[in-house]
């Protein structure tokens, strides 16, 4: 008997994408490419951004740390399902599960506040250009990571301290590719409601506030370009456009799966691998790849590379 989580349960079974052998090789040979393009792409941006002075602004600065926390978020569990599509019996220690849970809520947190400081960042930038300077500073911008970092660690904690302690006795199969909380918390063996209610209130609120917070200030932002210039208006639509796709996305399954943690849908699996797998590889292609500046910058990394 594990004495640490005062339960029987020393392992939990996990219930990856299912499907006949055939279609577990398949999906290994996608979702590795899938994780290595991941990967590769965001620490290719985070070196561009790195070795190239013209990018050493704040709103690059913010784009390099996205990356940073896109390559956290997507390593968490990601390299573990792969490995799992190989294997016949798909489980995982209890200490691991309750690992995965606690960086699950550390970068999913880190990169909610991020998304939000970027979204400060650009406003400041479209209304209030005279003052930008002034205002994203260095040290706004280390405050603004840091803080981001700091929100997601001391989330996590609040979500973990209650669920380590939870008497598991079985079952022990987790209906997903990962542990995440609601569905491991509903197999502990005593009534959850309360935890449950407490999970509503710390990441679905989290969840919900941040997306309506970055919706508002994309809609000053519009509004501002609106009233200096139709021609701007129109490209900022189409950027703004994008980064609403990106955002509702990662946010999406967030605030279905966690500000209703009493349903208990098959869908939620489908709707983890948006947030964990799919958005940490269009945040590069839609923030960064986009970009002439960046663009322009990897070539001149990819030339000197290859001159040298």
């Amino acid at each position: 008997m594990d004495q640490g989580n005062k339960s029987g349960v020393t392992e939990f079974v996990l219930n990856s994408l299912s499907g006949s052998r055939e279609l577990q090789l398949f999906y290994f040979a996608f979702f590795t490419l899938f994780y290595l393009s991941i990967v590769l792409g965001n620490l290719f941006i985070l070196l561009t951004v790195i070795s190239d002075p013209v990018l050493h602004t704040p709103m690059y600065f913010l784009l390099s740390n996205l990356s940073f926390l896109d390559v956290c978020l997507s390593t968490f569990a990601t390299p573990k399902m792969i490995f799992d599509f190989l294997m016949e019996h798909k489980t995982i220690s209890f200490e691991g599960c309750m690992a995965q849970i606690f960086f699950l809520h550390v970068f999913a947190g880190g990169e909610m506040m991020l998304l939000v400081a970027m979204a400060y960042d650009r406003y400041v930038a479209i209304c209030r250009p005279l003052h930008y300077a002034a205002i994203m500073n260095t040290h706004k911008c280390i405050i603004l990571v840091v803080g981001s970092w700091l929100t997601g660690v001391l989330h996590s904690i609040s979500q973990l301290v209650f669920t380590v302690n939870l008497p598991f006795c079985g079952p022990n199969k987790v209906d997903s590719f990962f542990c995440d909380l609601p569905l491991v918390i509903k197999l502990a063996c005593t009534d959850t409601y309360i935890l449950q209610v407490l999970m509503l209130s710390d990441s679905g609120l989290m969840a919900m506030i941040s997306f309506f917070l970055l919706l508002i200030s994309y809609t000053v932002i519009l509004v501002t370009v609106r009233r200096h210039s139709l021609a701007g208006m129109a490209k900022a639509r189409a950027t703004l456009s994008a980064h609403i796709t990106v955002v509702t996305l990662f946010f999406g399954p967030c605030i279905f799966i966690y500000a209703w943690p009493f349903s208990d849908l098959p869908v939620d699996k489908l709707l983890s691998i948006f947030y964990t797998v799919f958005t940490p590889l269009l945040n590069p292609l839609i923030y960064t790849l986009r970009n002439k500046e960046v663009i322009s910058a990897m070539r001149k990394l990819r030339s000197r590379r290859i001159s040298s």
